[in-house]
């Protein structure tokens, strides 16, 4: 059996202003699965050497809420195989926020314990014929 543990990635990003989309500063929910998107497509180059397809989420939870300013680190790794299906678990946290002090708006924090904002699970697939990476 293949061992899965080195089909792992992580992918760190600041929210900027232009990911807002609600009021507050607040960073719409779906940004998180846009990073899993890239996640996945690293951990489909790494595992088969294409960036393959994403099929379909069979789980998202949003946990907390991201702001403009935040750094988040999204993660992923394979935790199955098929023959052209790769079954991924994903994780998004908070590790950076603003510190929101007033009269200085360049003040961030780095947070004792990252916050984790969204998990996900999902499904992605590498047709037979496109997989370079040969087990």
């Amino acid at each position: 059996m293949e061992d899965l543990s080195k089909y792992t990635s992580l992918i760190r990003l600041r929210m900027g202003s232009h990911d807002a989309h609600y009021a507050g500063d607040l960073v719409d929910g779906a940004k998180m699965l846009n990073l899993f998107g890239d996640v996945a497509t690293e951990l489909l180059i790494r595992s088969d050497g294409d960036e393959g397809l994403f099929v379909a989420y069979d789980n998202v939870q949003f946990m907390a809420p991201v702001f403009a300013g935040d750094y988040i680190e999204a993660t992923g790794r394979i935790v199955s195989m098929g023959k052209t299906s790769r079954k991924m678990e994903f994780e998004a946290r908070k590790v950076i926020s603003p510190a929101k002090i007033a009269g200085q708006v360049s003040a961030a924090d780095v947070l004792d314990e990252p916050v984790v904002v969204c998990k996900a699970s999902g499904t992605c697939v590498v047709p037979a014929d496109f997989q370079r990476i040969k087990r």
